[in-house]
């Protein structure tokens, strides 16, 4: 085995001279604060009240059923992330992994597709942030309050990543008491049975309520992908966690599971309790509108505070795991012009890549000013290509060898990585049929991989500059 990955450490990076003064992360984190910063890039609460509605919207209370198999696409994807991170708990992600598995150029590829993404993400989560501060502060504007929320997220992650790991543990601890809450309020009184959800599920029509059509169940699936995703993203912190290649696939697993429960059980209540589902699935804020019934409209203030907190503490995570990239790559000579001297260094005190995370602060400041619609255009399907990207990966390290050292194995490999795969082939197709966003956002992503090709092509392959790092190094 040891002489197979040498060789493969041959073919796949290209050796350069280099002077960079390259730091490393400080290890600090045990397996629940990456968990815990994990769960708030997740943002449970977060998807609840602003991604599941569209689910709802779509299929009607055949959503439970579309969560559901969402969550089995889930389940394979992270037994995916798993075992590639315990293989390669690299802070530089996925495109660290699929580098040294598939090669620098589709590893480049990731990178081009993941950076424009993270960088982005925040605004899109600040951006809706003033409609749920509203309740107290009824004339915020959007963007003043988006970029102030973006600042503010990016000095808290210049910190010492074990403070933002306490940090962010305590507000989603507030963010998982709205959840609960909202469980409760929805079986106090329950009006229907859950057989109902999944043997008859129905949705607003035209002229009423009629039965949901197994084919919007299956788009509502690719709602709900997106509802679930970033228990991935502990693989960022691996640079940061004590045992990181024995313990960083149990933090995915259970980033998971608990995202699972923490988003499924609220929408389920709902459902099961409900007066009238009509109402419920013609409301512009459904969740809002059930809690005012239930528990009047100080509740649903207190609520709306939490999902404002719960959205803060997304940008936090995400901020977090987008400079832990951004370093990486600064660390394997990305950048031209001696940028890479610059982003690679580490704060003396607190031991955070805090240039790094002053520049991801700068781009989503900048990018807070762009028309949401672009940026859910830019940002809605490059996790598909991601996707799909670490699963041939996942394949390719266990036929070639090079993933053997992991301390985590998924079980009835290959099933997980084939199943998500043809279910992304799915994603893409129903993106494919939406002409307002999903097509659009098909293609830019295309253009993406294309320039990124390009780039490494006809400027980091000619120089020789792009060299494939870990902290070892």
């Amino acid at each position: 085995m040891g002489k197979t990955m040498s060789t493969r450490k041959v073919e796949l990076v290209i050796e350069a001279p280099t002077t960079l003064p390259t730091q490393n992360l400080h290890r600090s984190m045990k397996i629940l604060g990456t968990l815990l910063i994990t769960l708030s890039a997740v943002s449970p609460a977060s998807s609840v009240f602003i991604i599941i509605p569209g689910i709802v919207q779509t299929a009607g209370s055949g959503a439970f059923l579309s969560m559901i198999l969402a969550a089995v696409i889930g389940v394979c994807m992270s037994l995916v992330y798993a075992e590639l991170a315990s293989a390669f708990p690299l802070t530089g992600g996925e495109y660290a992994i699929v580098g040294r598995l598939v090669g620098p150029l589709a590893g480049f590829i990731v990178l081009g597709v993941n950076t424009l993404s993270s960088i982005l993400i925040p605004a899109v989560f600040a951006l809706g942030l003033s409609s749920y501060l509203t309740v107290l502060f009824p004339h915020l504007e959007a963007v003043p309050t988006a970029v102030v929320s973006v600042i503010l997220a990016t000095l808290i992650s210049t910190l010492n990543i074990r403070s933002n790991a306490v940090i962010t543990g305590t507000f989603l601890v507030i963010e998982v008491l709205a959840l609960v809450l909202l469980v409760v309020f929805g079986l106090v009184h329950v009006n229907r049975p859950i057989t109902d959800l999944i043997f008859h599920p129905i949705m607003l029509g035209t002229n009423g309520l009629v039965r949901t059509p197994v084919g919007l169940i299956g788009m509502g699936v690719t709602i709900a992908i997106f509802a679930y995703n970033g228990y991935g993203s502990a693989v960022y912190f691996g640079e940061e966690m004590h045992d990181a290649t024995k313990k960083i696939g149990h933090a995915i697993l259970m980033a998971l599971g608990i995202t699972v429960l923490c988003e499924l059980a609220p929408l389920t209540a709902v459902l099961l309790g409900a007066p009238d589902l009509k109402s419920l699935f013609g409301s512009s804020n459904m969740f809002g509108d059930f809690i005012a019934s239930r528990a009047g409209s100080t509740m649903n203030t207190f609520i709306s505070l939490g999902i404002a907190l719960a959205i803060f503490n997304a940008m936090i995570a995400c901020i977090l795991a987008a400079a832990r990239m951004v370093f990486s790559t600064a660390r394997d000579n990305v950048w031209p012009l001696g940028i890479d001297d610059l982003l690679v260094q580490t704060h003396p005190r607190f031991h955070s890549p805090h240039i790094a995370t002053l520049l991801c602060g700068a781009f989503a400041v900048g990018a807070c000013f762009v028309n949401e619609t672009v940026l859910f255009v830019i940002t809605g399907t490059g996790l598909v290509a991601i996707y799909a990207a670490i699963c041939y990966a996942v394949m390719l390290g266990r036929k070639q060898r090079t993933t053997d050292h992991g301390h985590y194995r998924m079980p009835l490999f290959p099933l997980a990585p084939i199943t998500a795969i043809l279910m992304l082939f799915y994603v893409i197709y129903a993106n494919w049929q939406d002409p307002v966003i999903g097509r659009p956002s098909l293609l830019t992503t295309l253009g993406v991989i294309i320039a990124s090709a390009v780039y490494y092509l006809f400027v980091l392959r000619r120089k020789g500059a792009w060299v494939l790092r870990g902290p070892e190094d």
